[in-house]
């Protein structure tokens, strides 16, 4: 294996769990920013009121998409596994 096909094979690793990654990641960013506008219009300072809602629409996320979550990685996994014999040679 050369090392510019080592490198694409870690691009398409990192690029996929990017996409992987993204969907909870915006769904806790846009909650947390709803949740500190309401703390900041209403003066309420609780830290607990940060993290509930954040782990909420983080499992929602998830149990929403985890579907096609695992359809991505375990497709980018098959073909890691089936081109195998091809980069060998």
């Amino acid at each position: 294996m050369s090392p510019d096909f080592v490198l694409s094979i870690g691009q398409k690793a990192l690029e996929m769990a990017i996409v992987l990654a993204m969907p909870v990641l915006m769904a806790t960013f846009v909650v947390g920013l709803v949740v500190s506008v309401f703390q900041a219009a209403t003066q309420i300072q609780e830290m607990t009121l940060a993290y509930i809602p954040k782990i909420v629409a983080a499992m929602v996320t998830v149990f929403v998409l985890g579907g096609w979550m695992m359809t991505k990685i375990t497709d980018f996994t098959r073909e890691i596994f089936v081109n195998i014999p091809l980069w060998i040679r």
